[in-house]
């Protein structure tokens, strides 16, 4: 049961993250459209993230950690930004305040 629900934590961190990067896309040339299909995937991210059955400060603590990674991850591989280290290092201590948050209950 961990594992569904780590993986639709994972799939809303994608749907937000390329929601709001086919938004970013549409603000800055591409028009309405590009915005309006950005919002549609980001209520996709919104319906998904809410069918775990965690209490919601637990819910969105975790969360929060896994959408930083994936955030992370898709602006080095896919957008192929240079992260500076000081990224990586609060990366890494968003992560283990979702772990933290992920112990405790």
């Amino acid at each position: 049961m961990k594992f569904v629900i780590y993986a639709v934590l994972v799939g809303a961190a994608v749907l937000e993250v390329a929601g709001d990067a086919i938004i970013r896309t549409g603000v800055r040339g591409r028009g309405l459209l590009f915005i309006m299909l950005g919002g549609l995937i980001l209520g996709g991210y919104g319906v998904l993230v809410n069918t775990v059955p965690w209490d919601f400060s637990r819910l969105i603590g975790v969360y929060v950690a896994i959408f930083a990674l994936v955030s992370v991850l898709v602006g080095r591989y896919i957008f192929h930004e240079h992260v500076p280290l000081l990224t990586w290092l609060g990366l890494l201590l968003i992560l283990t305040g979702g772990f933290i948050i992920q112990l405790g209950r």
